[in-house]
């Protein structure tokens, strides 16, 4: 098993550009909710080199080419950044809550309106220029 590495499509997130769901390369179907695959060397390296936009060679990279050891700890950091939501019995520090500023807490304002000026002859907007 020494000449075979573990594959998998990068987990779907549009934010980072990884936004591929499923890729067939060499009679291989390889889709993102199926997790790694253990595939030979030679497909192994294709597939290091395929981008989530094939014509952008800036476009992220679609897979995941990692050996046994090093898919077991991405999978055991992935497991740990799910485990960011916190229970009840968690040790929680107080949230001290801010005050609300209303209307009345803002400085009062001269009702009167002030007269237009010469570049300014009122409400009415000007043209935009053509680019």
């Amino acid at each position: 098993m020494t000449d075979t590495l573990l594959v998998r499509l990068k987990p779907y997130d549009p934010r980072r550009g990884h936004v591929l769901r499923r890729y067939t390369y060499a009679g291989i179907k390889f889709q993102e909710e199926r997790g790694w695959y253990r595939v030979e060397r030679p497909v192994a390296e294709y597939l290091r080199a395929v981008r989530e936009v094939p014509s952008d060679r800036y476009a992220p990279l679609a897979f995941d080419v990692c050996t046994e050891a090093e898919a077991k700890a991405l999978d055991a950091g992935e497991s740990e950044a799910a485990k960011v939501k916190r229970s009840a019995t968690d040790d929680l520090k107080v949230v001290p809550a801010r005050a609300a500023v209303t209307i009345e807490d803002l400085p009062q304002k001269s009702t009167t309106p002030t007269p237009p000026t010469k570049d300014d002859d009122g409400p009415r907007r000007g043209k935009r220029e053509r680019e």
